[in-house]
């Protein structure tokens, strides 16, 4: 009887070990609560500005890129004001001359739209989206010709301003910030502005996902898909030293950076939450020779990604609206899928409330066990953690394929597993069951 009981007390202990949390099961719901039809009524608002070229018109109600940003950063208060003033809305710009790049006709303020919602217990950890406020012609010094942009990047800007009226409804630990970035197609001069602010402010970014391009599922090869996407990430930190680069020659981690962790965990996340999705994780920083909003973050030293479709259609990119030998050139409404891009934003959504539920990852994680028959892994406490998790993953593995949850200690040898064979990382465990990112060693000890 004595046995019975102990049996049926251990099952019910398990199974209620096994529950997800509330937090856990609203992902769901967040999922759920994305409109498609909302992002297409942002998108067409927003290509209807004519031009939303960095340097077009910023004093027309109706026309340009001043108009544009006003009617973002009204949105912006809109929603502010239906969470009960949850948001921070600002203006930050900087100020670009024709000296500073090929690409600027003329001196201009680069001006972004900046919404923070505060986390409850540490304000100052960050988790960033963004989408691109601005648009180009095929002349990309051509700041009036019609330019607009309806997948490049209004789809962005729209997913943008829809995480931010799904995930305002809700309350977190850490900060969520929801930006529209200018002076994309100029040389990342936004980007590079919100990241020095970040730098400056001394924000801990948990990690930036810029969204650049997310609603084309018809790409120029001919593929039709509507499920891929991929995640852009650069293998390693470039603020690395060069002790740092010398270190990976003997103990590994050439794919191993804080911008491929977030891509990892962006992966693991819709690979649980949303199943019918296809990501793809691309090892590069962006397209072959391109670049976008991520990259000035991670030149900074923070997790930088780019969520994108899969499939792109050049005739509708950087393009003047013309009709050539039977194809119709230019970025123009028609042509975004509007289910796709609500799909998208609801990556960016659950990553962003998970991210900002979760503690921070472990910091100073240190690995040992050579030419030993066990591997040894040691870290810095993590405030709001429960425990921790220790993974790892065959060398050649692009994920993280093997865990274990070891509870609230610091320290924990894995058994018989050889140190030489694979590659391993530390996620911090909140009490609400939702992972931070995981950290791959820093350093060694014996």
């Amino acid at each position: 009887m004595k046995q019975s009981f102990l049996l049926m007390l251990f099952v019910s202990m398990f199974t209620a070990a096994q529950l997800p949390s509330a937090q856990q099961q609203d992902l769901y719901k967040i999922i759920d609560e994305v409109s498609a039809d909302r992002i297409e009524k942002d998108v067409k608002k927003l290509a209807g500005f004519g031009t939303r070229n960095t340097f077009s018109d910023t004093v027309s109600n109706t026309r340009g890129i001043g108009a544009a940003r006003r009617w973002i950063k009204a949105e912006f208060d809109k929603i502010s004001k239906e969470c009960g003033n949850c948001l921070e809305v600002f203006y930050q710009k900087d100020f670009v001359s024709t000296d500073m790049g090929t690409r600027i006709p003329k001196d201009a303020w680069v001006v972004n739209v900046v919404a923070i919602q505060r986390g409850t217990s540490n304000p100052n950890d960050m988790v960033m989206m963004s989408g691109d406020i601005d648009s180009r012609a095929s002349d990309t010094m051509d700041f009036t010709t019609d330019a607009p942009g309806a997948n490049d990047n209004a789809s962005g800007m729209a997913g943008t301003l829809e995480a931010a009226r799904v995930l305002s409804k809700r309350k977190f630990k850490n900060s969520i910030v929801y930006v529209g970035l200018s002076g994309e197609e100029q040389g990342l001069f936004g980007g590079k502005g919100l990241a020095e602010y970040a730098k400056k402010k001394e924000w801990n970014v948990i990690g930036f996902l810029n969204n650049d391009m997310i609603g084309n599922i018809k790409g120029v090869d001919g593929v039709i898909d509507n499920r891929e996407f991929r995640i852009f990430s650069e293998p390693t930190d470039p603020t690395e030293t060069e002790r740092e680069r010398n270190g990976r020659r003997f103990y590994g981690g050439e794919v191993d950076g804080i911008s491929r962790q977030l891509a990892r965990y962006i992966y693991k996340s819709v690979k649980k939450y949303m199943p019918e999705m296809k990501p793809m994780m691309v090892y590069r920083l962006d397209r072959f020779g391109r670049g976008g909003h991520h990259r000035p973050f991670a030149d900074l030293g923070f997790p930088g990604i780019r969520i994108m479709e899969a499939h792109e259609n050049y005739t509708q990119q950087h393009q003047d609206i013309r009709t050539e030998n039977g194809i119709n050139y230019g970025d123009v409404v028609e042509h975004v899928n509007f289910p796709y891009a609500r799909k998208l934003t609801a990556v960016n959504a659950i990553n962003l409330a998970q991210l900002a539920w979760a503690p921070t990852r472990p910091i100073n994680v240190k690995i040992g066990g050579i030419v030993e028959a066990d591997v040894k892994l040691k870290w810095d406490p993590v405030k709001d953690a429960v425990g921790y998790k220790i993974y790892w993953r065959d060398t050649t593995s692009p994920t993280w394929d093997n865990s274990r949850y070891i509870g609230n200690i610091t320290e924990y040898t894995l058994r018989e597993i050889v140190i030489d064979n694979s590659f391993f990382g530390v996620a911090a465990v909140g009490e609400n069951g939702i992972e931070s990112m995981v950290s791959f060693p820093s350093g060694v000890f014996r």
